[in-house]
């Protein structure tokens, strides 16, 4: 028995990109350029990347036939690059977001609980060795989490408190509120 398919995937998926999304809006553009460290992606930068990632999986995974030993990855990582790298306002970047996110979330709401149970051979060395359609596609979700924490972390460094600690800051006080 299924409880989480590909339609639970996408709106997790979803649900993960608004916040991120929230984020973008929060961070004033002229901090767009703020790097934490000097060999980081710039807030901007991490943000298209953010964005672009999911191309990846999508076109990997939209290729049924695709392995890992028969698809041809540099060109694809050359040219997320090339447009994470692209200079963008504060709008566009949140517009890529949106537009990219909407693209994933069609993509991975349309497929198959077969297709995502079917199990692709790592290449040599992958740790571990076999991997499902799911986990790999999960991991879209997974990485933008991650990328998420550096950005919250990146909105304290800034002076900004992040929306989700403002909306459990306020959750608490209602709760302390209605014990009195």
């Amino acid at each position: 028995m299924t409880y989480y398919g590909a339609k639970e995937l996408a709106e997790a998926f979803k649900t993960v990109r608004k916040n991120t999304i929230q984020i973008a809006e929060d961070i004033p553009e002229d901090n767009y350029g703020y790097k934490a460290a000097p060999d980081v992606r710039s807030v901007g930068e991490l943000l298209a990347h953010i964005a672009l990632a999911p191309t990846f999986q999508r076109e990997f995974h939209g290729n049924p036939s695709a392995t890992f030993s028969s698809f041809n990855f540099m060109p694809l990582f050359e040219r997320l690059a090339a447009e994470t790298a692209k200079p963008r306002t504060k709008a566009q970047v949140i517009e890529l977001l949106r537009s990219e996110g909407e693209k994933f979330a069609s993509f991975v709401g349309g497929l198959s609980d077969d297709f995502l149970g079917e199990t692709l051979i790592m290449p040599p060395g992958g740790t571990p060795p076999h991997r499902l359609r799911f986990d790999m596609i999960m991991s879209v979700k997974e990485h933008e989490m991650h990328h998420r924490g550096q950005l919250m972390l990146i909105e304290r460094i800034l002076g900004i408190v992040p929306h989700l600690t403002k909306q459990q800051q306020e959750r608490m006080a209602r709760m302390q509120q209605q014990q009195k």
